[in-house]
């Protein structure tokens, strides 16, 4: 029991990291219709700013990560403006190569800035150990969830609170009707990619902080493929809901099996989905009639 139990925590607090990247993605193809191959390497951006900022020019904590946020909304925005947006019209083959050696650029800036090795920082979460109900655990698993589950919860009700999260949801149902409405779809577009950019540093942070900073992470960002296809390329809840189900498949059977089948225990159960609910468990069902 005391295994399970610790196996599930180190399950959720991975999901819960894997659900805010596959946050982005599911933004960003909400409302552009873009399949992006590049969220792992967010994550190592995202990861990667922060650290410069903390450790290599030594700032406060909390302004480096306001730095980090803001370098994530620029990154985001000059992405869209410069590589995507000239692409609209463009058929969905281009855009998805595309996506993929903005991914291989990204990876190798971040390389060529801080080598291949990982950097080590200042712990930003609690690194000692917590036993409860018999299991022991890093104290730092409890406030990635916590953090993650807050920040998630922010932006579903930013998506249904908020005029600009309405607006992204116009623009993804029909972007023909929300022009007529007067809602600026580019707008919309490159707040779509800052708000994806954003919830991949933070995705980062978290990662490289409970892990190591090193290209590794872009191997775990690989996980939020079998995430988005679980819960939906669509849905926002899909993703909250996608993530712990990755994390933890991948926990229990490295935990009670083996860690080699591990590693492709996401990729059959994203299989599994496909051919059981091609559209994900949440994602809108679209018949196209021709």
């Amino acid at each position: 029991m005391s295994n399970f139990l610790t196996q599930t925590i180190y399950g959720v607090s991975d999901g819960a990291i894997l659900a805010l990247a596959a946050l982005g993605f599911v933004l960003i193809y909400k409302s552009t219709g873009v399949i992006n191959f590049a969220r792992g390497e967010f994550l190592l951006i995202g990861a990667y700013t922060v650290y410069a900022a903390f450790v290599v020019f030594q700032l406060p904590l909390v302004l480096a990560v306001v730095v980090g946020i803001l370098f994530a909304i620029l990154m985001g925005v000059l992405i869209e403006r410069l590589i995507l947006r000239p692409l609209v019209g463009e058929n969905a083959i281009s855009v998805i190569m595309v996506t993929i050696g903005l991914a291989a650029v990204l990876k190798a800036v971040a390389q060529l800035f801080f080598g291949t090795r990982a950097v080590t920082q200042p712990a930003l979460l609690p690194r000692t150990t917590i036993e409860f109900a018999g299991a022991t655990f890093p104290l730092n698993r409890i406030p990635v969830i916590v953090i993650a589950a807050v920040v998630l919860t922010l932006f579903t009700l930013f998506f249904q609170r908020s005029r600009h999260g309405i607006a992204m949801r116009a623009v993804a149902d029909d972007q023909q009707a929300a022009l007529t409405l007067g809602i600026s779809v580019r707008r919309i577009f490159a707040m779509a990619r800052a708000l994806a950019a954003v919830s991949a540093l933070i995705g980062g942070v978290l990662l490289g902080d409970i892990t190591e900073v090193s290209s590794r992470l872009t191997t775990f960002g690989l996980l939020v493929f079998p995430v988005v296809i679980l819960g939906g390329l669509d849905s926002v809840p899909g993703t909250i809901v996608g993530g712990p189900v990755i994390g933890l498949s991948g926990q229990y059977v490295s935990s009670y099996w083996d860690p080699g089948p591990a590693q492709i225990a996401p990729y059959l159960l994203l299989v599994a989905i496909l051919l059981v609910r091609p559209y994900g468990l949440f994602g809108e069902t679209r018949i196209e009639r021709v």
